[in-house]
């Protein structure tokens, strides 16, 4: 089961995207999530998950530029929110560092889990991940910067394909200036982040996530349409950010995709739920 939720418009440029998973396995099942350009929020109610080895129920990860490696067997379920960089730093005050249980956050997340678990349906479950996301940006918004703002946006929008002195001009600081600053909120420098973006928009035309309106492309299509110079270039960065080729990426995943049958989209007030339009692939990224 793969549940989204609707974004509600309190957290829009916070969350961007809100889903429900729940799925079994009686054999070991292992992904590696390669760059996102999201941070993620996890709420496990089922077996912990292991990220590199390391055992955890529930946790945050900033934005990085390396890969990870999760597996379980067994039962995984809970609720995941993927929060844009800055939405984190509104909601937190801080980058997210590489990962951390959501116990050391503290606060409205220090028993997240147990609560979730007493809400009897998934849409609850849902909704009270993003009411407890939107009395925490209520409560004590961040201060940021509108010239990280704007630098993330046009950087963002362009899937990183704005060179830093651009953004610098746009904003009207020095590159080093933006770069500080930058860096202090969003988590990575503007460089690195748009090196993220360029790779992540690749891998998600090479594997759709779940529910997204995309098709599969060919690697030379997606390497001549994201910016790369040509396919070896793309491989290139493939191996630096993922650990493999974009051919053993989409392999991979071939074998731990989420059904699109199971992709449904949870209703709204007086709604029934009702199923995606079926993409042609979908993966859980984390």
């Amino acid at each position: 089961m793969f549940l989204l939720g609707r974004v509600p418009p309190a957290l829009r440029g916070v969350v961007r995207r809100l889903a429900a998973y729940d799925e079994r396995s009686d054999l070991p099942v292992r992904r590696r999530q390669a760059p996102a350009a999201t941070c993620t929020l996890v709420v496990g109610i089922a077996d912990p998950l292991r990220v590199d080895g390391r055992r955890v129920g529930s946790f945050a990860a900033g934005l990085t530029d390396t890969a990870a490696v999760t597996e379980f067997a067994g039962h995984q379920a809970g609720v995941q929110a993927d929060l844009t960089p800055l939405g984190a730093w509104r909601l937190l005050g801080t980058p997210l560092p590489g990962l951390v249980s959501l116990p050391e956050l503290g606060g409205a997340f220090a028993g997240l889990d147990e609560r979730l678990a007493d809400r009897p349906t998934w849409p609850g479950r849902l909704a009270l991940v993003a009411d407890v996301l939107t009395d925490l940006l209520a409560a004590a918004p961040a201060p940021l910067d509108p010239e990280v703002a704007r630098a993330w946006s046009l950087l963002d929008a362009s899937a990183g394909r704005v060179a830093v002195g651009a953004l610098a001009a746009e904003v009207g600081w020095s590159r080093r200036h933006l770069s500080r600053r930058f860096t202090a909120q969003v988590g990575l420098p503007p460089t690195v982040a748009g090196r993220v973006l360029r790779f992540r928009r690749a891998a998600d035309l090479l594997v759709p996530p779940p529910g997204a309106r995309l098709h599969r492309q060919r690697i030379a299509d997606v390497a001549a349409g994201c910016g790369f110079a040509d396919h070896a270039h793309l491989d290139r960065e493939f191996a630096a950010l993922a650990g493999c080729s974009p051919r053993e990426y989409v392999a991979q995943w071939a074998a731990v995709a989420v059904d699109p049958a199971d992709v449904t989209v949870a209703p709204g007030p007086g709604s029934p739920t009702s199923k995606t339009d079926r993409p042609r692939s979908a993966t859980i990224t984390a």
